[in-house]
């Protein structure tokens, strides 16, 4: 660690305001690291060196600022705790067009900025504070030169879409650099053109939003949890100009689904009910099931058992609705009918009904193509052989985990290998008990970790 001169006093005043011991907050930015997929030794030790003048190392100073911001349940930054700023802010810009471009090309360039970004509760919250009326005036007085059409608007669809089902088979490391580079270098400035009409800027924006989308989603799946969020925030502020209604309610979906991933449910009760409120009436029922129950999640997070049940409910009815099409922007995420029931498996988890989870996720397995949403089934028979085990069924989850290993072969994605990571111990204590297939299939689980 390098030292400053003088002893930080913002930060020991910080911590003391707060009723923090060193031993506490140490505890508590290991455990935001490790929801960014960082183990730290950070220690009381630790936290005296920043005390004396020490600058903590690599995203440590994120981590920080986010344990302490959760306690105090309002934004710290690391300037109020006395540490220096990144050299580029990643909060959000007044300028989502300008803020898209730079969060591709330092992606493109590998800048640190973006790889130190670090995922935050208070993130999860900024639709609710935004206000887009000075954003849109901002925006609408450019005067471009290059006219932009429908054409050009397709040719992005069409990459997004290549680059999505790639992503499905393969990872989210298949095609990122490429992704992020089309988003700074091609989409993003576009939206500085000029349009002929309304409707097509709305489609530019909207195409341009689910490319951002998919760039979130794609660090998402790489475990840079940080990087994923600010992309799904200018994905929101792209989808406003888009469909304030809709899109916008998508783009909230998406910054609570990744918040529930990582069981920090702060803010995603309030989101996802905004998101209902903009867009119930307004979308059709496919989109709206899937709000419905990303709402339950939330709901069961939080332990509110009821409350997640009408979701659910309302969730089963909104799918039975076909009167309209669904929307690109939503239809992402695969069939809605194998989404709802995997979500649904999910909630029921947090609920403790393993057996309701075994129904779920075997439900969604055959609404899923197998060929086509590859990384969807390993994952979700990942998940089927952790409710099989929790239900003491050993012999059944070690063929299920053998079918989610065969499956994860050859991709690059951070959710698989975390997947393989939970069902270890598992295995230890089945071969243990000497229960057959467990000796190997551990065997493949750590050269699949290698």
């Amino acid at each position: 660690m390098a030292t400053r001169k003088e002893p930080n006093h913002r930060f020991k005043d910080a911590i003391s305001a707060d009723g923090w011991t060193y031993e506490s907050l140490a505890r508590a930015v290991q455990r935001v690291a490790a929801e960014n997929g960082e183990t730290l030794l950070t220690n009381k030790s630790a936290v005296a060196h920043w005390v004396r003048g020490a600058e903590p190392k690599g995203q440590a100073g994120q981590y920080i600022a986010e344990a302490m911001s959760r306690k105090a349940r309002r934004r710290i930054i690391l300037a109020e705790l006395g540490f220096a700023e990144p050299e580029e802010s990643l909060a959000a810009s007044a300028d989502p067009v300008e803020t898209a471009a730079n969060l591709g090309r330092a992606d493109v360039e590998r800048r640190t900025f973006l790889a130190v970004a670090a995922f935050t509760t208070a993130g999860v919250a900024m639709p609710l504070l935004y206000d887009p009326e000075p954003v849109s005036r901002l925006m609408r007085a450019r005067t471009g030169t290059v006219l932009v059409g429908n054409e050009e608007v397709e040719v992005v669809r069409q990459i997004t879409a290549v680059f999505s089902a790639a992503d499905e088979r393969l990872g989210g490391g298949h095609g990122l650099t490429t992704v992020t580079a089309y988003l700074a270098d091609t989409a993003a400035p576009m939206l500085s053109g000029r349009f002929p009409d309304e409707a097509t800027r709305r489609r530019a924006f909207g195409a341009v939003a689910e490319l951002a989308y998919l760039a979130g989603w794609k660090h998402h799946d790489l475990g840079q949890e940080g990087a994923a969020q600010h992309y799904y925030q200018v994905g929101y502020q792209l989808a406003v100009e888009a469909d304030p209604h809709g899109h916008a309610g998508w783009m909230m979906r998406a910054l609570a689904h990744q918040a529930l991933s990582l069981k920090q449910p702060h803010h995603c009760v309030a989101l996802i009910e905004n998101a209902l409120v903009r867009s119930v009436g307004r979308v059709d029922g496919q989109t709206e099931a899937l709000l419905h129950v990303t709402h339950a999640r939330a709901y069961a997070a939080t332990r509110d058992k009821p409350a997640a049940a009408r979701a659910l409910l309302a969730a089963e009815s909104a799918l039975t609705r076909t009167d309209e099409p669904q929307p690109s922007f939503s239809l992402v995420s695969g069939p809605a009918a194998g989404t709802v029931a995997s979500h649904t498996a999910r909630t029921l988890t947090d609920l403790g009904d393993h057996a309701g989870t075994e129904q779920q996720h075997r439900a969604a397995l055959i609404r899923w193509d197998a060929e086509k949403y590859r990384r969807v089934h390993a994952l979700t028979y990942a998940d089927l052989g952790d409710s099989l085990a929790a239900q003491a069924r050993a012999d059944e989850a070690i063929a299920t985990w053998s079918q989610a290993l065969s499956l994860m072969d050859g991709m690059t994605s951070d959710r698989t290998k975390k997947a393989i990571s939970s069902i270890r111990p598992h295995l230890a204590t089945y071969r243990r008990r000497g229960v057959p297939g467990a000796t190997d299939l551990e065997r493949r689980a750590r050269e699949a970790l290698i």
